[in-house]
């Protein structure tokens, strides 16, 4: 009894010397935040039982009422940890436009076993470092050449959906833009075909669904945020998601083993041609983001690693394949339920590239899409691919705000800026939750971060013009093979790092009458 006793009171002392330290750590900082609103935090735990309860589901809903309540600017505790939330414009404009804040959140820590400091992850010099390496990447004179994988796998993509185009049953479409999204961004990043599309069955391309499955699952419930809690409460899941990370790091660092030694021998040849121009190498039919890496070197002029560019081509697999797919997932869905913005769009395309001879797509061409560029742009503001940043305050921020005033963001806070709710904000854009594609045809914004869906500042999304070219290439072999159809569910869109839908993206299509041939 009196074993037990001394256990008790000593249970007793850690959990007020624990009480207490969180009370004094936090003490500076809620003295700074007191003039924020936000929801009642019970002293110590803060919101950690009402966060418990958040479901994907009700995140969505459960954020809109909040911000019914406190406004768009609100703060929460979850035990020592400060949440800024906003979808307030002025706020959030003055961290995505800081020139040093650009640490991520604690939330995406949980990416990093998969995807470690590569340039989604990482700050500070790493982060500059890598950042000027790899836009290069992006000039359009490479992504000229990726145009071609567009078109060739958008191909493949039409083959694939031909064994639902009766017209009458609603399917799920976006599994099918998802291995098309694979494939194109497998040969474009590390220069092979995974055959996503027609060979369902390839490890690689299985982990990386079922991952990305995963890691969204857990982001949720962020209570399973941190690896040892995940191994600790969900240990079958936690050696499930280390074997599919394996799987895929496995097979980057065999690519980029086999790339390596293939542009050593490329190197070696060269040496012996006097007519060889050094600005060709790595250059074949195509130029992989894996190759411009393999080239680069870093500030004190070593070459990157293997385990470097494994970082980012698995950064640039997993922001380009997941983002895409949505993107184009969500944009296919409200064109199937806008049958006045489908034709148009079809008229468009066959003013641009013909109706009866069809020419070659080509970066020009795609850049006439004008209505087309409008219609994906509408469609990211109502569904961000994602509807969530986050930034963790490394520094004392001061601030200035029309309505609550100036203030200090004190250093440490996880700061979240919700773009799902601020792209839908009615101060911003006439009624905001109809699907007008025409608004962007306008310019009536006081401020470039308005409309923010690739993020803003200098850690914008790097790879978009690749994926509004990708978007374009894909919406114009579908439209122009198959009329799609306002069938089925719903959407009913789920927050996490990456937005989903519960429903999928139903809709039917149908082979157009008068098809021309492809571009």
């Amino acid at each position: 009894m009196v074993f037990f006793t001394v256990i008790f009171i000593g249970l007793l002392i850690l959990t007020f010397l624990w009480a207490l330290r969180i009370h004094v750590t936090t003490k500076y900082r809620r003295k700074l935040t007191d003039h924020i609103p936000g929801p009642y935090c019970i002293p110590i735990l803060g919101c950690v039982g009402e966060a418990t309860t958040l479901t994907p589901d009700k995140m969505l809903d459960k954020s809109f009422e909040v911000y019914a309540m406190y406004g768009d600017i609100i703060k929460g505790w979850i035990l020592d940890h400060l949440f800024i939330i906003t979808s307030n414009i002025e706020l959030f404009e003055q961290i995505l436009a800081h020139p040093t804040e650009i640490r991520k959140s604690r939330l995406y820590t949980i990416l990093k076993p998969w995807l470690g400091t590569g340039l989604l992850m990482s700050d500070g010099q790493k982060w500059h470092t890598r950042r000027k390496i790899i836009t290069p990447t992006f000039h359009f004179t490479i992504l000229e050449q990726f145009i071609e994988v567009f078109d060739r796998q958008s191909t493949v993509l039409l083959n694939c959906l031909s064994e639902r185009a009766d017209g009458v049953t609603a399917f799920d479409i976006m599994p099918y833009i998802c291995s098309a999204a694979l494939d194109i961004i497998t040969e474009t990043a590390m220069g092979v075909n995974v055959n996503a599309q027609t060979d369902k069955n390839m490890p690689y391309t299985k982990a990386v669904k079922e991952l990305t499955s995963l890691v969204i699952w857990r982001i949720i419930r962020f209570y399973l945020n941190h690896e040892w809690q995940f191994s600790i409460l969900c240990p079958l899941k936690k050696l499930r998601h280390d074997k599919l990370v394996g799987t895929m790091h496995k097979f980057t660092r065999n690519v980029i083993e086999e790339r390596r030694k293939e542009l050593e021998k490329q190197l070696k040849s060269n040496a012996n041609n006097e007519n060889h121009d050094p600005h060709d190498i790595g250059i074949r039919k195509h130029m992989a983001l894996m190759d411009v890496l393999l080239q680069a070197t870093t500030v004190d002029g070593k070459p990157l690693s293997n385990e470097d560019i494994r970082e980012e081509v698995d950064t640039f697999m997993f922001e380009g394949h997941d983002t895409t797919t949505t993107a184009l997932s969500f944009t296919l869905y409200l064109v199937s339920r806008h049958p006045d913005v489908q034709q148009r769009l079809l008229d468009e395309i066959y003013n641009v590239f013909g109706k009866n001879i069809v020419e070659p797509f080509t970066l020009p061409k795609l850049n006439e899409l004008k209505y087309m560029e409008c219609v994906i742009k509408e469609s990211l503001r109502l569904y961000p691919p994602v509807p969530i940043i986050g930034r963790e305050i490394a520094e004392d921020i001061h601030y200035t705000h029309s309505k609550i005033g100036d203030g200090i963001i004190p250093a440490g806070t996880q700061f979240i800026i919700s773009l799902f709710n601020a792209l839908r904000a009615p101060s911003s854009y006439e009624n905001p939750n109809d699907f007008k594609p025409d608004r962007h045809n306008e310019s009536t914004a006081n401020s470039s971060f308005v409309y923010v869906p690739f993020s803003a500042g200098s850690r914008n999304c790097i790879g978009q013009r690749f994926a509004m070219l990708e978007m374009k290439t894909v919406l114009c072999k579908i439209l122009r093979e198959y009329e799609l159809l306002p069938l089925g569910l719903d959407i009913k869109p789920i927050l996490g790092i990456i937005l989903r839908s519960e429903t999928g993206m139903q809709l039917g299509i149908k082979k157009r009458v008068m098809a021309e041939k492809h571009a």
